[in-house]
């Protein structure tokens, strides 16, 4: 009797929920069972137990099975792949096999013959079996010279799985198994995390493999595995990540958490195929390093207090711009905390959801279902919020309902990608947004850049002549009798003479003169004069102010601000 059968006449599954597996084996292939799990309908010892009476044979849950390598080994990860088959353990002379087709002899036969055991098969979920082949198998086919020749040593590092439930995030979920590629990838994200880096780029050329790591924005060379086991480690990345390891054609996108060293560690990754194989890109998001405190960020005085005065308000929208990568999230979830009570409801729309903040209803856009940044501020506002942050305003739809949402009496935050605070309002009117609706609602526009800090460790005075001032585009006179500073470079900054970033944050308050120069449509230029001549300090200013506390170098503020 055919397994969908045995599941209907013994209640485990309704007609409707048979003849839906079966249209979906149809389109995505795979045996009736696994479509059953994956749409939800059974699990997995239901199905054994179907599966039993359908081969007439006994089964085995592989979920959840306590393997060991030593019997694993007992077959080349070529024969475990190529006959679909899982060794379980050894009893006496017999070797207990999990089988997708326990009735298959041929196999049986070959393996007896290649292992010198008898086979005693067990029916085994197909899945299962592929998810245990992909876990133990993956870097099995690996010499045992490649681990001495790295280096490495096995890491803790304990991958922690996502819940849909009320627990968001389990305690240790897997350890994970030892291996060269996967101590290798242990080693690459241990030591990015230790050493503070935000990414990890491994790139595939034609006879070689490069691993670079990014610490405060600038991109360090990291130890590379031989070029041999670059698809093995791309595809432990995406066995972590959930990814299919034979797409290789198109993008992918994931992600997960681990624990190392007993911090809870978010990792996004996103491959994209090159011609001499696959690029990842590694996102690390350390949320125990980061302080989401507005005082904190590299706020000057006047700009810290335009923020704080604009937050306090009860309805209008606030921007914050810049390029990418410039710390635009985080002075929003800073702005977040600072505002986050328990008598203010927020919600947040983002792509992706990089931290999560307690007491905020925080929302993961997710264009192909069609929960977008529109959809969710719509359905924002049936929920009674009085502060709403959309990730980004990327089109009039979205700008149109944030401006809609500011008008009927809530404080909307968002990002929009521009050069500088005056130039948003341009890209604003650009998208198509009337500017009586945007002078009406917009109460602040932060534009920001990130630069790094002199290494705290190696930090000593710096003697440069007005020359060399005046080549890089600054005035000398700003610096006369000011002591300027610069890192030396030792092994806490690895030999950069930088450790860590502050932020250069210019802002642009909106007074009644700037709201009728935007209705006007006034340009960029005119606006930024005015705010300029009522005081407001560009990115540049900011920067040198930071200069001449001794925090950064004119290196730093030349190549992050321009003149203006």
């Amino acid at each position: 009797m055919r397994v969908g059968r045995i599941l209907l006449i013994e209640g485990c599954i309704n007609q409707q929920q048979l003849n839906q597996a079966l249209r979906r084996q149809r389109k995505e292939g795979g045996r009736l069972g696994s479509n059953l799990i994956e749409l939800g309908y059974i699990d997995e010892g239901t199905l054994i137990k179907a599966l039993e009476k359908n081969r007439e044979v006994e089964g085995v849950v592989l979920s959840g099975y306590p393997f060991e390598n030593k019997i694993l080994d007992l077959l080349s990860p070529d024969i475990a792949n190529a006959y679909g088959v899982v060794p379980l353990k050894l009893d006496g002379n017999t070797l207990y096999l999990a089988m997708i087709n326990p009735n298959d002899i041929q196999t049986q036969e070959d393996i007896r013959f290649r292992t010198g055991y008898e086979v005693k098969p067990l029916v085994a979920a197909e899945k299962s079996v592929k998810r245990v082949l992909k876990e133990h198998y993956e870097t099995k086919a690996l010499e045992d010279e490649v681990a001495e020749e790295m280096g490495l040593t096995e890491d803790s590092l304990e991958l922690v799985e996502e819940e849909e439930e009320e627990e968001a995030v389990s305690e240790l979920a897997a350890q994970i198994d030892s291996g060269p590629v996967v101590r290798y990838v242990n080693y690459v994200l241990k030591e990015s995390v230790e050493a503070g880096a935000s990414d990890v780029h491994i790139e595939s050329f034609e006879k070689d493999v490069r691993v670079r790591i990014r610490i405060d924005g600038i991109l360090h060379n990291f130890k590379s595995p031989p070029w041999k086991l670059r698809k093995a480690v791309i595809s432990r990345l995406k066995v972590m990540s959930n990814l299919k390891i034979q797409e290789k054609r198109r993008p992918q996108d994931g992600r997960f958490q681990a624990r190392i060293d007993g911090r809870k560690i978010d990792f996004r990754i996103a491959t994209v195929p090159t011609v001499f194989g696959e690029k990842v890109g590694i996102r690390i998001l350390d949320s125990e390093s980061i302080e989401f405190d507005l005082t904190k960020l590299g706020f000057e005085e006047v700009s810290l207090k335009d923020t704080m005065k604009a937050i306090k308000k009860p309805h209008g929208i606030i921007l914050v711009t810049g390029p990418t990568s410039s710390g635009k999230t985080t002075t929003l979830y800073s702005i977040l905390r600072e505002i986050n009570n328990i008598e203010t409801n927020i919600s947040t729309a983002e792509d992706p959801v990089e931290y999560t903040l307690f007491g905020i209803n925080q929302l993961q856009v997710r264009e192909e279902i069609g929960l977008n940044f529109v959809s969710a501020l719509k359905s924002f506002l049936r929920q009674d919020p009085d502060i709403i942050m959309v990730g980004e305003i990327r089109d009039k739809p979205t700008a149109d309902i944030a401006i809609r949402s500011a008008l009927t009496g809530h404080l909307v935050l968002s990002t929009v990608h521009t050069n500088s605070a005056a130039a948003t309002v341009t890209r604003l009117t650009n998208m198509g947004v009337a500017p009586f609706l945007l002078a009406s609602t917009l109460e602040l526009i932060i534009s920001q850049r990130l630069v790094r800090k002199i290494c705290s460790h190696c930090k000593e005075p710096l003697k440069i002549s007005d020359e060399e001032i005046l080549r890089m585009g600054f005035h000398p006179e700003v610096f006369a009798g000011k002591e300027l500073s610069h890192g030396r470079g030792c092994e806490y900054c690895m030999g950069t003479g930088y450790k860590g970033r502050v932020g250069l944050f210019e802002t642009l308050p909106m007074s009644s003169e700037i709201r009728k120069m935007i209705i006007d449509e006034a340009t960029s230029d005119d606006i930024e004069a005015w705010a300029i001549k009522k005081g407001m300090n560009t990115l540049r200013q900011e920067g040198i102010k930071k200069v001449l506390k001794g925090i950064t170098t004119l290196d730093e503020v030349k190549k992050e601000t321009q003149v203006r």
